[in-house]
């Protein structure tokens, strides 16, 4: 309805009910152009898996309405293609694409079960990149998208042994996934999902750097300096010429002496003394229990004699 996508079909396919399902497998044949008619892409069997966006928004969604054999014309604005961004160096920022595709064939998706360790760190890795992709792109919610499917490939059930060779690779694909996944929520102020990312990671590797500043990060964000300082200097103690980390563990201790400051002058307005300039006094200076115990007794004493005393004077009247 907004005129941002526009689909035409150039020659009829075999009816509604060949139209691929969202998680099938489906190869096309794509030609883009540019409004001036310039060819910027060619690709005469082009497969990927329909609704988990391995390709532009704009095949994403109008393969799912194609039936099979039919080849349509698809128009977009730069929204559903390469954006504000562009590609370089063959697709200018904010570019409306005109898509030729047709469908060639649709397939289920393989059973996650009854692949090998390398066709699963193959497939892991193919969504993990798309994630960065959409990460560059400053399109975070995509970015995780592609985070979450890579990071289910890898924990799914497997019929299948894998060598301690593959094993090794899967979990190096989980924790950059992990760690990228971390970056996205940060970037979408997902603080809570972060943290849990980061300690996933954690629980695998103790010591890794990017998970242990982004945890410290993370804290920080939420003004728990206390915790966040000790977690980024463990970070620079694993890398000493790491720069941001140095900059940020800075930034993190003025924070938290400013929150001090802060804390330390509320603190002197409750206990009733104002004063900016000075040092807060000590306690036995304003308290009462800091009087001799001696002297408090004997002046109670006095007081409770001068009462009696008055009480005869009174009743002799």
């Amino acid at each position: 309805g907004s005129g941002l996508l526009k689909k035409k079909t150039l020659v009829p396919g075999q009816g509604v009910d060949t139209r691929p399902r969202k998680g099938q497998d489906v190869t096309i044949r794509l030609k883009a152009t540019l409004e001036d008619g310039t060819v910027v892409e060619e690709d005469p069997d082009l497969t990927f898996t329909l609704g988990d966006c391995d390709v532009l928004q704009a095949l994403d969604l109008c393969v799912q309405l194609l039936e099979m054999g039919e080849t349509a014309l698809i128009v977009s604005d730069s929204k559903y293609c390469y954006g504000a961004q562009g590609r370089s160096p063959d697709i200018p920022p904010n570019a409306s694409l005109t898509l030729e595709v047709e469908l060639l064939a649709a397939r289920d998706a393989p059973d996650l079960e009854l692949l090998s360790g390398k066709e699963k760190v193959q497939l892991a890795n193919r969504k993990r990149e798309r994630g960065n992709y959409f990460y560059q792109q400053a399109d975070y919610v995509l970015a995780i998208n592609s985070y979450d499917i890579a990071l289910r490939i890898i924990g799914s059930n497997s019929k299948v042994d894998f060598s301690p060779d593959e094993e090794a690779e899967l979990l190096d694909v989980k924790v950059k996934c992990l760690n990228n996944l971390a970056a996205s929520q940060l970037k979408l102020d997902h603080y809570k999902a972060a943290l849990k990312s980061c300690n996933l990671v954690l629980e695998h590797q103790p010591e890794n750097i990017k998970a242990l500043f982004r945890k410290g990060k993370v804290l920080a964000q939420q003004g728990e300096y206390r915790e966040a300082i000790p977690i980024l200097k463990a970070a620079l103690k694993l890398e000493p010429s790491n720069k941001t980390i140095h900059a940020e563990l800075s930034k993190l201790v003025k924070k938290h002496a400013d929150q001090r400051n802060v804390e330390t002058e509320m603190y002197r307005k409750m206990l009733g003394n104002p004063s900016a300039s000075g040092t807060p006094r000590k306690y036995k200076d304003k308290l009462p229990w800091s009087i001799p115990w001696k002297w408090l007794f004997g002046a109670t004493a006095i007081a409770l004699g001068g009462v009696a005393l008055s009480v005869v004077i009174a009743a002799r009247n």
